[in-house]
């Protein structure tokens, strides 16, 4: 399985990229992507939304089932990747470049306590 050495995870199978300017860029996990099958829908939260870590904030859908994808981390959505809800497949060619949304954490340190890639594979089995 592809798990990037740049990112940090959650077991829930989020990825969690931090930039430069402070924020956080997530998306599921390749692993995710695979287990659900060819995406067919998408719903992703509202921008201005604050949310707590861990809770359910979009919506996967795939010819096999739905999946809620949660927030890693406690924070407010700044931005959504809007285009992904026209063409979810993307996310199956490219799960760790099919963003899903942005956010400013509450917590910048709550990042050191998502799983590194190491812990990440473990969880998923692939080490």
């Amino acid at each position: 399985m592809n798990v990037p050495t740049d990112l940090r995870y959650t077991d829930a199978h989020e990825w969690v990229r931090a930039e430069a300017d402070g924020t956080f860029t997530v998306g599921i996990t390749h692993h995710a992507q695979a287990a659900l099958g060819d995406l067919v829908y998408l719903e992703l939260p509202a921008v201005g939304r604050v949310v707590a870590a861990g809770e359910a904030v979009a919506v996967v859908e795939s010819v096999k089932a739905a999946s809620d994808v949660y927030a890693p981390l406690a924070g407010e959505v700044l931005a959504v990747n809007t285009p992904l809800t026209d063409a979810p497949e993307q996310v199956n060619a490219d799960a760790y470049g099919a963003w899903f949304f942005k956010m400013k954490p509450a917590d910048r340190g709550a990042y050191d306590g998502l799983l590194e890639p190491k812990a990440y594979e473990a969880v998923i089995g692939n080490e």
